[in-house]
């Protein structure tokens, strides 16, 4: 332990944002990360508790005291080692995860927990910096293949670790680029996606064969209406094609479908899903302005989902220019504070402004839509009634009807699960909620009803954050190299 007393001694230190007026001018990420000192600071904060809960309230198991620890003695490239050991992509985590780990710290019973985000950030950016992130290629081959559909962090996670375990790994993507909804869904200003491509190149370096432009499906039903993602392929590839090339087949494509909201005017144009929205705008940042893209410009933007993906709406509106913007939610609003005595270590309830809210941003809670209304084919305004919860259970306020202008609307509310035409073309058995029916035990994890064919990520768990998905990755891994070579070395 770095410093015994340093929890007493030292506050919590925020990483810094750049000004709201100078950020909303442009879409780069803006987050001030801890310099040296700071991180040093931070992390001498670190209790080393007997029983350290952030261990596991992180789902990829980060060991925090140990590269805490060495943080605060500054041996930085042992950090990244520990770090890298649990974590395949800790430049990801350390950007947009929302840091189950500080919820469950212990020094969080008096809100002040140790800034673990922030130090997990600061490592990974040090250690690129000073080119300690170097490929790993497997020292001998196993002369096994493997096939991964779907290149978003659980996908990626899993083809590293697969190469190298020798295996030789080929990803295939259906979108132009790797990296599933970190590239098309989360907005650059939160994270920029050079930090995908040089992963890109170091699982390349490794061995890792990308095929982009490829989906993986029956030639003649394709995706269907039901993929919300844009889909970028040139060719289709059968399943029954993978199953006669590969040794194991590991299907970890996201959750695609987004859940819609099914009320009269849901048919008028300017209503839109939020991920017909955001890829948009990161293609248009990249270079590649979509024809006809959806913009919040001088528009009443009103979006309906107070989860990530609507705050994510939220700031992309507002630096498109948005009139106004209002973000609907159809829960009560939270505690600030939550009990902690009743639900530490565990994810609280409780409200979180994020940065986008910061920028500008009406939050309505207990509010339900009942009708989108519109003149000439487009909409113009929101039909909504306030709500209130008793025993579980929704019902709506008397009397509190109300029409608020909207010239754009964007659907928000999460996803039901995987394409069903995908978990179709397969084979696979789903579970009671669409997604791939596969258990996580030791003996025979991961894998799926059709022999050789393995399910891990959103496909697996259904909608979930990044970190679960590289938890994911990795112990599917694991899973695909004890089925294919009888036992695995690799770490779950």
């Amino acid at each position: 332990m770095g410093k015994t007393t340093g929890f007493l001694e030292y506050a919590r230190i925020e990483e810094g944002h750049a000004p709201v007026a100078e950020r909303v001018r442009h879409y780069r990420e803006f987050v001030i990360a801890l310099d040296d000192g700071q991180a040093q600071v931070q992390a001498a904060r670190c209790m080393d508790c007997g029983t350290p809960f952030c261990n596991s309230g992180c789902p990829v198991n980060n060991i925090i005291p140990d590269f805490n620890d060495l943080v605060y003695r500054q041996d930085w490239a042992s950090a990244i080692a520990v770090l890298h050991s649990t974590n395949n992509f800790p430049e990801f985590t350390g950007r947009i995860c929302p840091a189950p780990c500080e919820a469950a710290c212990t020094l969080n019973l008096q809100d002040a927990p140790v800034g673990i985000k922030s130090i997990e950030h600061a490592i990974i950016d040090r250690a690129w910096d000073e080119g300690w992130v170097q490929p790993q290629p497997a020292a001998r081959k196993s002369g096994k293949r493997v096939a991964v559909v779907g290149s978003g962090p659980a996908g990626l996670a899993a083809a590293q670790q697969l190469a190298r375990a020798g295996h030789a790994v080929t990803v295939f993507e259906k979108n132009e680029q790797v990296g599933g909804l970190l590239r098309y869904g989360i907005p650059d200003f939160k994270l920029d996606k050079g930090h995908i491509d040089r992963r890109v190149a170091q699982l390349q370096a490794e061995g890792v064969v990308l095929r982009t432009g490829v989906l993986v499906a029956d030639a003649q039903a394709g995706l269907g209406a039901d993929s919300r993602v844009t889909n970028g392929a040139r060719e289709t590839l059968a399943p029954a094609q993978l199953a006669a090339d590969f040794d194991a087949v590991l299907l970890a494509g996201g959750a695609e479908v987004s859940r819609d909201l099914p009320v009269p005017g849901r048919e008028l144009k300017g209503v839109h899903f939020a991920m017909e929205f955001l890829p948009q705008q990161n293609h248009a940042n990249a270079g590649r302005k979509p024809k006809g893209q959806i913009l919040a410009t001088d528009k009443h933007v009103i979006v309906i989902g107070g989860g990530d993906t609507g705050s994510d709406c939220v700031g992309t509106s507002r630096r498109q220019g948005a009139a106004s913007v209002t973000q609907f939610e159809l829960l009560a609003r939270p505690p600030e504070v939550e009990d902690k005595p009743l639900v530490w270590p565990y994810w609280p309830l409780k409200l979180r402004t994020s940065s986008s809210h910061e920028e500008g941003c009406e939050r309505e809670f207990a509010i339900a839509t009942k009708a989108f209304t519109g003149e000439r084919g487009r909409v113009t305004g929101v039909q909504t009634v306030r709500v209130q919860w008793q025993d579980g259970r929704m019902q709506e306020v008397p009397g509190s009807e109300q029409t608020l202008r909207a010239d754009l609307v964007l659907l928000a509310m999460g996803f039901t699960g995987p394409v069903p035409a995908v978990l179709q073309a397969f084979g696979v058995e789903p579970d009671t909620r669409s997604n791939a029916r596969a258990g996580t035990d030791a003996a025979g994890g991961y894998a799926t009803s059709v022999p050789k064919v393995f399910a891990a990520g959103d496909m697996r768990r259904g909608q979930s954050l990044v970190v679960w998905a590289i938890r994911e990755g990795r112990q599917a891994a694991h899973a695909i190299d004890a089925f294919l070579m009888g036992r695995s070395d690799l770490p779950r």
